[in-house]
């Protein structure tokens, strides 16, 4: 049942939907910060003094006489840098670190369904509550034992797994076919910018308050979001009660009165047609090799600089941050783009889309390559992680706005079917690491590393060139589809 606005109250300032995407955007921000903030601190929580002297004892691995040793800065003048209270090992430290992806496994495709049938608003604002309690009980956790600590890191994962899902839930319903690509980029790329502040703000409070600090003031900021998702967001236009008369109309109208209403909530999932679609299982293992190359540098980057390149904490934080502060501007300035391409007809949604996704791949598995060479070259390397890290910000407007697409009535359950998937990466990367790593912090250990993350980038751009798809699948309308229905083409859609 429609909710009737009243006026013109958020459209005075800013229209409805870019309210829910801003604040969208900020909800992913915190998760994603609250997620990183551990890889950032981590740093400072450990002894490395005492962990290289352990290591270096126990291992039987002997470093290859190719192997170079970066010295620190000649201008650094932080000189040794304290150690932490922490002794973890390697292999601790992989666990601590994927353990988040425990909990993100199990509760994405519940939480999707649960997002389409009842409220994606909640299922979101579940999510970052349960991440803020969990991020601020973190350092008393630690402090305990390090399982204590798993079990914060696991319920980060639960909270932060829906929200993705629930995310493409509320876009499908707000998101008009035209602003698409837009709202989608601007929803998600607060990824990049909550891990750009947590990186930046967890360098700068570990080095001068201490590592306990990260937790608490990061996890502290986060509650103010909550009282303004409840105040400000609505499941979909007809029931959210601040809005303009005009710009419900127009979403309602652009959407198919039937898609931005909640009647398609009980529509059953067409399992068969989903797991047969080439579209939607390209997404998939793009989703899946992508997350690869995206964990890669969001988790592991802090420890290549420090461990091989020799940064100390404030380097460390500003050179990994940064490059997700492009990451941001630059999935903006694609997405408008392409959208602004789509509109004049000079490019499909297909094209559109495998255009976002041959940036996220190509880009970065090219400056992967050739910083498998760079040696100690601390300026190149951070050249090429940027741009690298920069350029995955196409996969916003690419594959995982590509679910939408395909299928709009299901599209919170399909990203949490490939977002599930591919959360297996995000537990596999830093054991991956730290088996590579243990005792063993060389170049040529992180060469191998990254050729893996090159390997998976080149089955994703093949994949998802060949099988990639914009149009709107048959089996998104079940209840309403004969057999010979066909795939609704870019050209039959109304341009909005």
């Amino acid at each position: 049942m429609d909710v009737p606005a009243k006026g013109n109250i958020l459209g005075r300032f800013v229209p409805a939907r870019y309210i829910l995407a801003i604040l969208g955007s900020i909800g992913m921000a915190i998760v994603y910060g609250l997620k990183v903030n551990l890889s950032v601190a981590m740093v400072g929580m450990l002894n490395h003094t005492a962990i290289k002297s352990i290591e270096h004892h126990n291992t039987e691995f002997n470093s290859t006489v190719s192997d170079v040793e970066c010295l620190p800065a000649k201008n650094d003048t932080h000189g040794e840098e304290a150690d932490g209270p922490f002794t973890w090992s390697s292999e601790v430290q992989g666990i601590v670190l994927s353990c988040y992806f425990w909990g993100y496994f199990i509760s994405q495709i519940p939480g999707g369904r649960i997002a389409e049938l009842f409220s994606a608003k909640w299922v979101m604002f579940f999510s970052v509550a349960i991440n803020v309690v969990c991020t601020l009980l973190t350092p008393v956790m630690a402090e305990l034992h390090y399982l204590a600590a798993v079990v914060m890191r696991v319920g980060e994962g639960i909270g932060g797994g829906v929200t993705f899902p629930a995310m493409h839930v509320l876009l499908s319903r707000w998101a008009p076919p035209a602003e698409r690509s837009l709202l989608s980029a601007l929803v998600y790329a607060g990824t990049s910018l909550g891990t750009v502040a947590s990186m930046l703000l967890a360098g700068l409070l570990t080095a001068t308050a201490g590592w306990e600090s990260v937790f608490y003031v990061m996890g502290g900021l986060s509650v103010l979001w909550c009282g303004l998702w409840v105040t400000l967001v609505a499941d979909d236009p007809r029931t959210q009660r601040l809005i303009s008369l005009e710009e419900r109309e127009m979403i309602v109208n652009s959407l198919g009165r039937k898609t931005a209403s909640a009647e398609r909530k009980k529509l059953p999932v067409p399992w068969r047609s989903v797991v047969t679609s080439g579209p939607f299982l390209s997404i998939l293992v793009s989703h899946t090799c992508s997350n690869w190359g995206w964990y890669m540098l969001l988790i592991e980057l802090p420890f290549y600089m420090k461990q091989i390149l020799k940064f100390n904490m404030t380097e460390n934080a500003v050179t990994t941050a940064l490059p997700f502060l492009s990451l941001w501007f630059f999935s903006m300035a694609l997405s408008r783009t392409l959208d602004w391409l789509r509109a004049k007809g000079s490019i499909t949604t297909t094209t559109a889309r495998k255009i976002g996704t041959l940036f996220a791949s190509a880009v970065p598995a090219v400056c992967l390559f050739c910083l498998c060479f760079v040696g100690c070259n601390r300026s190149l390397a951070v050249a090429l992680t940027t741009v690298g890290v920069t350029s995955i910000g196409g996969m916003f407007c690419g594959f995982l706005s590509n679910h939408i697409d395909i299928a709009p009535n299901f599209a919170g359950t399909l990203m949490a079917i490939t977002n599930t998937v591919a959360t297996i990466p995000g537990i596999v990367v830093p054991v991956f690491v730290g088996v590579l790593t243990h005792g063993n912090q060389t170049i040529s250990a992180w060469r191998i590393i990254f050729f893996v993350t090159i390997a998976l980038y080149v089955i994703e751009i093949v994949v998802y060139t060949l099988f990639g798809s914009g149009e709107q699948q048959a089996w998104n309308d079940v209840e309403e589809n004969k057999p010979d229905e066909k795939p609704l083409h870019d050209e039959q859609k109304t341009q909005v």
